[in-house]
């Protein structure tokens, strides 16, 4: 079978998502597998270049997944006219300027989110990828895992009837680093350094609730520092100054026009009693479903069991077990490793995508119009994103 090379520079590949999910679980497996496969039957080959500050770091990595390619110099591989596309999973401060660097280079670019810590850069940045007539992308992982695939395929089914409402508890405990070691990095929890959790996750739950649910039209929103004091990674302590937790309410137009509610928690300070670390519950006239991370149960208008509020006597229902199972009736994949292979169709043949660059401008858009309704305690509106 015939193959295509495509030249790809990856930045900022060596923290824990970007050699996970995007180096090993994504562009390795896409080269172990022998290539991306068009419409013409030709195997589109990533050939990345691994770009970072830290050389030793870079090459390790390289070394260890057969990677010929790494260095320390942006400029020099943005220079080179035989990788065309660009990535960044770096931090997201830095992202704006990069994103805007790669494509002045002429590069295609496709990149973690958020796209910037504000919307203006986010606008800036997008209204200089549609002048250049460039490709452009953000990663949109969630919507491809299998949990979320049955959600939607119970929706496109009709399964909900009207749907009313979405619950998403998100979150787990991390430690704080005094008795047992962190379990994520201490910048998540400093404001200046890009850290949050409304700026981390409110960008997932943006184009989660517009694409199976409905568009965001409005946000309530309460942020909390609960744990004051952290200790980093070297043991040592240090205040906290972002929110590791957000209670918020959206308000949806779905997508028959009908007003939807979803409510989300966001916690790096809770204890899990729920199915996984992530649980979205849907309410709808003719049923109801809860999905993690693989799996969906769901229970239909015609089965519902009529429980009798009693608090008098000991509950003897066992709601968990009136649930229906939705099966699993395909393959999944790894939801980054998808998503690379659409954006590489896109590059390679101009396959139609739909995560572009202002997609990840939503997200910045909600989260500041969510810090916003913190700090103002109100309602805040989501204006269209004009460029």
């Amino acid at each position: 079978m015939p193959t295509q090379r495509l030249g790809l520079i990856m930045h900022g590949v060596t923290g824990r998502m970007g050699t996970n999910q995007h180096l090993i679980r994504s562009i390795v497996a896409i080269r172990n597998q022998g290539g991306v496969k068009l419409s013409n039957d030709v195997q589109v080959v990533p050939d990345p270049i691994l770009i970072g500050r830290n050389a030793e770091k870079i090459e390790a990595l390289a070394r260890a997944h057969n990677i010929a390619r790494w260095g320390t110099n942006l400029d020099a591989a943005l220079a080179n006219k035989d990788d065309t596309v660009f990535f960044d999973s770096g931090t997201t401060q830095m992202r704006p300027a990069l994103l805007a660097k790669a494509i002045r280079a002429g590069k295609h670019v496709y990149c973690e989110k958020p796209i910037a810590t504000n919307l203006n850069e986010a606008l800036e940045v997008c209204r200089i990828a549609q002048r250049s007539g460039l490709k452009h992308g953000v990663v949109h992982d969630k919507l491809f895992l299998p949990g979320l695939l049955k959600l939607d395929l119970l929706r496109r089914a009709g399964f909900f009837g009207r749907l009313l409402s979405v619950r998403v508890e998100f979150g787990y405990w991390v430690f704080e680093g005094d008795l047992q070691p962190i379990q994520r990095p201490s910048w998540n929890y400093r404001a200046e350094d890009g850290g949050g959790v409304i700026l981390d996750m409110l960008c997932h739950w943006r184009y989660v609730l517009d694409n199976l649910f409905g568009e965001v039209k409005s946000v309530s929103c309460l942020g909390a520092i609960h744990i004051p004091q952290r200790w980093d990674e070297a043991g040592k302590p240090y205040k906290a100054t972002a929110e590791d937790a957000a209670y918020s309410t959206f308000e949806l137009k779905g997508h028959n026009g009908e007003p939807v509610v979803a409510q989300v928690n966001s916690s790096w300070t809770t204890r899990v009693r729920r199915d996984d670390l992530v649980t979205f519950h849907v309410d709808g006239t003719h049923g109801s479903a809860v999905a993690g991370l693989h799996e969906c149960r769901a229970q239909a208008r015609v089965n519902t069991p009529r429980p009798v509020w009693n608090p008098d006597e000991k509950q003897t229902m066992r709601f968990f077990d009136q649930w229906q199972e939705v099966p699993d009736t395909r393959t999944y994949d790894n939801g980054f490793k998808v998503q690379w292979e659409q954006f590489i169709r896109h590059v390679a043949e101009n396959e139609p995508y739909r995560y572009t660059l202002p997609e990840g401008a939503k997200g910045v858009q909600l989260v500041e119009a969510a810090l916003q309704s913190w700090k103002e305690r109100r309602w805040i509106d989501l204006a269209p994103i004009v460029l």
